[in-house]
């Protein structure tokens, strides 16, 4: 294991146990800085113990540099790979072993922390079929969500790695989604021509997250009855302990989701959960599509699969009436034609 490899896999656990702040920053920074010294260099500090000379490199990240350049795997990364696992029950492995992929994840084009090429090379070690890379519209500009130009270099882009895996004779594929904005009036954050493009579109809330229970529901109405929108994202936009959820009326919402083959997803990350456990239960009597996504802004993060699984699990959601658990061509179909295609 090179230190290169050794610092990219630190910073994968810690963004697993979703650590972030100072710490992961550090490990990250210290990968860049010694990405640019010459390897003989980077060993004869190692040997005189002055790798903290260098700007970005402390005392924890000489040690795992040091020990990986002694051929030995980094005491504190074998504790991280142990530490660090997301724990699964049996019922939720029963979901987590049919799906086939991720349908919400970011990169570093919009506010994700890893390019395109980190996160596809992580969801094919996970065992994935396919990822839907779905970085943000340009109305959330915090978050450098991507205007017009930017979407079509992505598009580009993407379709020169697609073309790259099927050299390589991989069936991995890449998808291109987007996490389209729902505004104020319920309006989408993109233009038509662009959404009809796009493979799958999961669409949320970001903005006026207080917003009346009436017109928060015809807002979320509007944007799922869209025939562009395949996913209702985050539908409360709580953040367990920091942001109580929205209010809208569920029966309307989920009713509109059922009727329009719009899915209503299990969002993994351990600070939503959202929907919340009566709001799912709500889903699921209404006979809803369901995906269950990590919204991964790192590769650790796409490991959070199990969290939502154990989730669906628990609630009894109908593991036939989850769109990732498709076939790449069978998603794509269901996008397109909705219940026609779908499991």
């Amino acid at each position: 294991m090179t230190p290169t490899a050794a610092l990219d896999r630190v910073v994968h656990c810690l963004d697993r146990a979703h650590v972030g702040g100072f710490k992961t920053k550090a490990f990250g920074r210290a990968r860049d800085v010694i990405a640019e010294i010459p390897a003989e260099e980077l060993a004869e500090r190692a040997r005189g113990g002055t790798l903290t000379d260098l700007d970005g490199i402390g005392e924890a990240t000489a040690r795992v540099i040091t020990e990986a350049l002694a051929g030995d795997v980094p005491s504190y990364l074998v504790e991280l790979e142990e530490s660090s696992q997301v724990p699964i029950s049996e019922a939720g492995a029963a979901y987590r072993s049919a799906l086939r992929g991720d349908c919400h994840l970011h990169s570093t084009w919009s506010d994700g922390g890893a390019e395109i090429e980190a996160m596809a090379a992580t969801a094919m070690s996970l065992g994935h079929e396919y990822m839907v890379l779905t970085d943000h519209s340009a109305r959330l500009t915090i978050a450098h969500g991507l205007n017009r130009d930017r979407l079509l270099a992505q598009m580009d882009a993407v379709a020169e790695l697609n073309a790259g895996f099927e050299h390589d004779g991989d069936e991995f594929r890449i998808l291109h989604g987007m996490e389209v904005d729902i505004l104020e009036d319920g309006a989408l954050d993109l233009d038509d021509d662009l959404l009809e493009r796009l493979d799958v579109v999961v669409a949320s809330v970001h903005s006026k997250l207080r917003m009346e229970r009436q017109q928060m529901t015809e807002r979320m109405v509007l944007a799922v009855a869209s025939p562009h929108v395949d996913i209702l994202g985050h539908c409360t936009g709580r953040k367990v302990g920091h942001r109580p959820p929205s209010t809208f009326d569920a029966d309307y919402v989920f009713a509109a989701c059922a009727q329009f083959n719009t899915a209503v997803e299990i969002n993994c990350r351990p600070e939503r959960l959202d929907p919340p456990r009566a709001l799912l239960a709500e889903a699921i009597a209404h006979a809803c599509w369901f995906s269950i996504d990590t919204d991964a802004h790192a590769t650790g993060q796409l490991e959070w699969q199990p969290i939502g699984c154990d989730r669906a699990a628990e609630m009894g959601v109908p593991i036939e009436r989850v769109i990732n658990t498709l076939p790449i061509a069978d998603l794509i179909a269901w996008t397109r034609g909705g219940s026609a295609s779908a499991p």
